[in-house]
């Protein structure tokens, strides 16, 4: 089965490219991303346990076997889960189109990102038998699926690896009765200015969130001696500080005795975590974490032309080629399945919405603070189905800062101690987006039931929760794996409002979230919980916060952290 393409006028021998982001072709993939030249769909095989494996690799994830080799399919597949990208277009994908998700009949656990096609959108339904068909796009062949002619009764959601319970199975117990969390506190946050296109650099904003930091918790620069940043240094576009580690210790004169950087932590705020465990061992005293973000201003300036976009290339990724280019393609189809599976709706997401907007009318540093009604909520325009623009964070400009002391240092500093309790930062399912957990979002059900392996506390003991929320659905996630309510749950717990309140059962992103403070990509959840412990909040403020849970993830690795005031 093979879609039609146009041909090359230079070289009648190769089809034009489409000018849509095309797969790198390597001696690893090639027989996947060339399967279409005789339309036969290949997949990776363990020749041990006969387990089909996708990405490729080395190596079996099942029973750890090298022996891999390549299977012919039958290139049929079950439709398990699609969202209708409305908001992103690209050369030759323009929207609208259908991304989705498929598992492959021969063997369910193998999920693949492809786009439908020849069908209406509307006429789509979780469990209907796809077919493989080819598009030849320049040199390689792009598996696109389509319903079968004859459809059978629609087949349930395959297991997976990131079910909740298979995940709270598999979630390790504390080594040892020592906790590293103990040795460690929270001394001082501070915020840059925040806005929209402020058109300053990212290291102006940084060094202002670290000044004030640094001044917050009574110490001087020269008393930091460790840096944490996430991502680092890197083509990260509008979501670094510029420059890293190296870049903050050039601009601030710090000589750090220990420094870290990277996106492969836990969660945007994985560098306070990484922090404690620098301060615990002994490595540093004070610790000097931070995000910054420069979004809008990036692409303003892209816009004006001051700076160009990376050129095109041939991307290593497996979702991109089919315009899988945003965490809200992911996440939209992990909300989809919720909804299919517990009953949850647009509704059970808008109540967090409106939350967070009810919230930031109280910060005055806030974005959007304008009042918002669940019809404004339903009514805004789509972005990539289920979600509407209200489901989506702010882009921002903004740094946050927050100092991490030795325990035994923390309480000669200006202000309180905020101390840790425990933290949770296990992974149990499959990192990669596409093959993780199906209804919550990836790298949140581990992390959440790990942190409670780490302490007697329970969730009921939580005064106030600063939780992800990258997209709406991000923080049902996480209300859910915390055990704010029970999985399934959260359409009944979510249901006017009420429970996530100020004066609620949990008091949910009380500076207004993500979706209307802005997107400080998880460190101004950790302002916020602080803040919030310290009784700084002001109007917004939670009468005797004395516990606080702050998670991030955001499709990374995922991390979580209780934090208390000193008791």
């Amino acid at each position: 089965m093979t879609d039609s393409a146009v041909v090359d006028p230079v070289n009648e021998n190769k089809v034009a490219e489409s000018g849509r982001p095309l797969p790198l072709v390597t001696r690893q993939n090639r027989f996947y991303w060339t399967s279409g030249a005789d339309g036969r769909l290949r997949v990776q095989e363990c020749e041990s346990c006969s387990a089909l494996i996708h990405p490729p690799q080395p190596v079996c994830r099942y029973c750890r076997s090298h022996q891999m080799g390549v299977r012919v399919v039958s290139g049929y597949a079950t439709l398990i889960g699609f969202t209708v990208n409305e908001r992103f277009s690209m050369p030759g994908l323009p929207a609208p189109y259908v991304v989705a998700q498929v598992a492959i009949e021969d063997d369910p656990r193998v999920r693949l990102t492809t786009n439908v096609i020849e069908c209406d959108p509307a006429q789509l339904h979780l469990g209907m038998r796809m077919e493989v068909v080819f598009h030849q796009d320049g040199d390689v062949w792009l598996p696109l699926f389509r319903p079968t002619a004859e459809q059978p009764e629609p087949a349930p959601l395959p297991q997976a690896e990131g079910d909740p319970e298979e995940i709270r199975r598999r979630v390790r117990p504390m080594s040892t009765t020592v906790k590293f969390e103990d040795k460690a506190a929270l001394t001082g946050i501070g915020m840059s200015e925040i806005g929209r296109r402020l058109m300053l650099s990212p290291m102006e904003l940084t060094v202002q969130a670290c000044e004030r930091a640094v001044a917050d918790a009574g110490l001087t620069m020269d008393d930091i001696d460790g840096l944490a940043s996430y991502p680092g240094a890197g083509p990260v576009g509008g979501f670094g500080e510029g420059g890293g580690v190296t870049g903050v210790e050039a601009a601030l004169g710090i000589r750090p005795t220990w420094h870290n950087g990277g996106i492969e932590t836990f969660g945007p705020s994985g560098s306070v975590i990484a922090a404690m465990i620098a301060v615990a061992s002994g490595l540093a005293r004070h610790v000097l974490c931070y995000r910054t973000v420069w979004e809008a201003t990036h692409n303003e300036l892209m816009r004006l032309g001051e700076i160009s976009p990376p050129a095109p290339s041939r991307t290593p990724s497996w979702m991109f080629p089919f315009g899988a280019t945003s965490a809200a393609h992911t996440l939209a189809q992990n909300a989809q399945r919720h909804f299919h599976k517990y009953g949850t709706t647009r509704e059970s997401l808008g109540w967090i919405a409106l939350n967070q907007r009810a919230n930031a009318a109280l910060n005055p540093s806030a974005i959007y603070r304008d009042p918002m009604t669940m019809d404004d909520y339903l009514s805004a325009r789509t972005i990539t189905t289920p979600f509407g623009l209200y489901d989506c964070d702010v882009p921002c400009d903004a740094s946050v800062a927050v100092i991490v002391s030795a325990i035994d240092a923390a309480h000669d500093l200006a202000k309180p101690p905020v101390l840790v309790e425990a933290v949770g930062t296990q992974i149990v399912e499959r990192i990669e987006w596409d093959q993780s957990t199906l209804t919550h979002e990836p790298q949140v059900l581990g992390p959440a039931a790990h942190l409670w392996t780490r302490t007697t506390m329970r969730p009921s003991d939580v005064d106030v929760a600063q939780l992800y929320d990258g997209f709406s659905f991000n923080c049902l996630s996480w209300i859910e794996a915390l055990g704010f309510c029970g999985i399934g749950e959260a359409k009944d717990f979510l249901d006017g409002g009420h429970n996530i309140s100020r004066d609620g059962v949990i008091p949910l992103n009380t500076h207004g979230g993500q979706l209307s403070h802005g997107r400080t990509h998880g460190m101004g959840l950790i302002h916020e919980a602080v803040t919030q412990l310290r009784g700084e909040a002001g109007e917004r403020q939670v009468v005797g916060a004395k516990v606080a849970v702050a998670a991030t993830g955001g499709l990374s690795p995922g991390g979580a952290m209780l934090l208390r005031t000193d008791r």
